[in-house]
């Protein structure tokens, strides 16, 4: 296999000659989101040129706190984006979520880490990297979930109070909708599954390509990646809406929104 080819900064300053494409088509069709764009732009630069800088000093200077620390800090944010996306939710709601995420998350990265993988779990190279991958399409997930499930109890508000009135129990008023939102939220998962190798070679596999690994190695960890992340998905959405939705019930047994 080749070396990868590094790229210079005018190189790499040539490809945000394509945002000026997105820009005009988004003038042309009257998308008012322009400045968010820029900003998204910015934002994302600056932020991956930080996290670059951080994950370059942990790499040269391995230590188990370093490791500890930058999954806290990318817990932490996940967290941070699926509630400020759900600020209506409860305080008690918000903590399940909270939890779901972060426990779900963990859990799963330690299993594909140190059993699938099989290294140390304070190795920066492998668990970095994978964690991020797994925790970005949990928080996605989460944030799709959380937001059906919202949508819908609020669009179904009367048939809600009808079938309190009828004396229906709340756990199974709201149980359609947590399972129809946890539906929803593995969509995108699923659907990328069944292209993936034939429409797409995912992004992870696709790094590891122009790193050098031989694709049938690549091919493996990619496989392992994307089931770990459909698993994390599943049981973060589900947590947070099975749970959550339990701290709707008031005292009396009674859907309180």
């Amino acid at each position: 296999m080749s070396d990868i080819i590094v790229l210079n900064i005018w190189q790499f300053s040539s490809v945000y000659l394509l945002l000026l494409v997105v820009l005009a088509v988004m003038k042309k069709c009257n998308v008012n989101q322009t400045k968010l764009f820029i900003v998204a732009s910015v934002r994302m630069t600056a932020q991956l040129v930080l996290a670059g800088l951080i994950l370059t000093y942990i790499f040269e200077n391995p230590h188990p706190l370093f490791i500890i620390a930058y999954l806290m800090m990318m817990s932490g944010f996940a967290i941070y984006i699926v509630l400020s996306r759900n600020r209506k939710l409860n305080s008690r709601f918000k903590g399940v979520v909270a939890v779901s995420l972060g426990g779900t998350g963990l859990t799963i990265i330690i299993f594909l880490i140190s059993i699938v993988v099989g290294v140390d779990f304070f190795n920066p190279q492998y668990t970095i990297p994978i964690s991020g991958m797994i925790m970005g399409n949990a928080m996605t997930g989460v944030s799709l979930g959380l937001k059906t499930f919202t949508e819908k109890i609020q669009s179904q508000g009367d048939r809600i109070d009808s079938l309190i009135h009828l004396g229906v129990r709340p756990q199974k008023i709201l149980t359609p909708f947590v399972n129809e939102s946890l539906e929803t939220a593995l969509l995108p998962t699923i659907n990328s599954m069944l292209g993936m190798g034939i429409i797409s070679l995912p992004g992870m596999m696709t790094g590891q390509i122009l790193s050098g690994t031989l694709p049938s190695t690549a091919i493996l960890y990619q496989i392992a990646i994307i089931i770990a992340i459909t698993t994390v998905t599943c049981l973060a959405v589900f947590c947070s809406l099975f749970f959550g939705c339990r701290t709707l019930f008031n005292e009396r047994s009674q859907i309180v929104l």
